[in-house]
């Protein structure tokens, strides 16, 4: 199995983060078919499946406001006010992704994306973990 991981600088402001192409290049540097894992190690991250640059990406955290909503409810409370969703978020955008390479290239639809999807405005620097297993 290869790995590497990529840093992504997220900032202090809850966002989708392309990071597609460095998947790509991943998996051409590793060639051949197999799957990529892509695996974010933070208790307040995932990695998301979906169009971007569409308003797909709002719209995901729009949905993401309204059921994790960013005020004092939360029991685990330390850091920004509504941290406590952060922790949760991971139950519903899942910290992981495997996707099928197919001759060096991830084979997505015509629409996916890989994103990084951070709420937590307390840790502005995240690394992803991308790992081949060639088939």
């Amino acid at each position: 199995m290869e790995s590497t991981v990529v840093r992504v600088a997220t900032g202090t402001s809850e966002a989708v983060h392309d990071i597609t192409a460095e998947c790509e290049r991943f998996a051409a540097s590793a060639g051949g078919d197999g799957l990529l894992h892509v695996f974010v190690p933070h208790a307040t991250a995932g990695v998301a499946i979906l169009e971007l640059g569409s308003g797909s990406d709002d719209d995901l955290l729009a949905a993401l406001r309204d059921l994790l909503p960013a005020d004092d409810r939360w029991r685990h409370a330390h850091g920004s006010r509504g941290h406590g969703r952060s922790h949760v978020m991971p139950a519903l955008v899942p910290p992981y992704a495997a996707l099928p390479v197919v001759d060096g290239r991830l084979a997505l639809g015509t629409w996916q994306s890989v994103a990084l999807v951070d709420l937590n405005v307390d840790n502005p620097d995240r690394q992803v973990r991308l790992s081949f297993l060639r088939g």
